[in-house]
């Protein structure tokens, strides 16, 4: 774990023992209240684990910690997930890992490739393969950990609102086979009760020149994708940005049947590719 990101984990478990000193509780007492281990709580409070969001939920409730305190341990965990080992290259798994699992809410737009969530195995390695000085070992890891990471959108406490512009399904790597596939996920993923998938048809005009995608995880954090890597940022300023962003974006995509209707339309005209593409 990189230095930086140490120190944060470090301010943060400190900052939940003085708390739990000024309530006058045992780690036992605390952890029995909060219904986790009390090694969870030990290597919480000693910087030696990062507490997931529904872990730190629990503590928080535990401490009975009132609305400004409970902001500042949120903010203290945010800047935990938003600091990465150093060193880490496209291929790794990122804050943005941490940030998803730990999120309620994830609002993803995208106008170059698809949402990370939402990418098939195959569609995956190809993005990878793209990263800078790609081995066969690091895009192996790195697909893996995405559709690992891929789970959270069955979650029924969980919400997830994908928009994405038609020039993304239309940007295609591999081989027309492999988009088949991949509409195909996009498809069944858009029938969840906990997924909306909104596109912007191209007969539409975009509200603003979009420049990258970004990922908004609940009101607390924004990853913004970048051509090299993922950054993410916390401060308040800066995700209320996005956030108006990506509402102007919602607000030009089309959810539900015209969605769907449009994914048929495209894989229809990838069906004629790869019946003329010479493998």
């Amino acid at each position: 774990m990189g230095s930086e990101r140490q120190k944060r984990l470090t301010a943060l478990g400190a900052r939940l023992r003085a708390l739990r000193a000024e309530a006058g509780l045992t780690g036992a007492v605390l952890a029995g209240r909060a219904g986790v281990g009390q090694p969870t709580v030990s290597k919480v409070e000693n910087g030696r684990m990062v507490p997931s969001a529904d872990v730190l939920d629990r503590l928080s409730r535990a401490l009975g910690l009132d609305a400004p305190t409970r902001a500042e341990v949120d903010e203290l965990l945010a800047a935990v997930e938003a600091a990465p080992p150093p060193g880490q290259d496209a291929t790794q798994p990122s804050g943005f890992d941490d940030m998803v699992r730990g999120a309620r809410l994830i609002r993803s737009f995208q106008c170059v490739v698809l949402p990370a969530m939402l990418q098939t195995a195959e569609y995956a390695r190809h993005v990878f393969e793209s990263g800078p000085k790609p081995t066969p070992e690091k895009v192996g890891r790195a697909v893996a950990a995405r559709v690992e990471r891929q789970s959270v959108v069955y979650e029924r406490e969980r919400e997830s609102v994908f928009v994405l512009t038609e020039g993304v399904l239309r940007t295609w790597p591999g081989t027309p086979s492999l988009m088949l596939a991949q509409l195909d996920r996009l498809l069944a993923v858009e029938s969840l009760s906990t997924v909306r998938l909104g596109v912007i048809p191209w007969r539409r005009p975009v509200p603003l020149v979009p420049r990258h995608g970004f990922t908004l995880c609940d009101r607390r954090a924004v990853v913004i994708e970048e051509f090299r890597d993922e950054r993410v940022s916390i401060e308040p300023d800066t995700v209320t940005f996005y956030e108006e962003h990506f509402e102007y974006f919602e607000d030009a995509a089309v959810f539900g049947q015209e969605a769907r209707a449009l994914l048929l339309q495209v894989m229809e005209e990838f069906r004629g590719l790869a019946a003329t593409t010479t493998p």
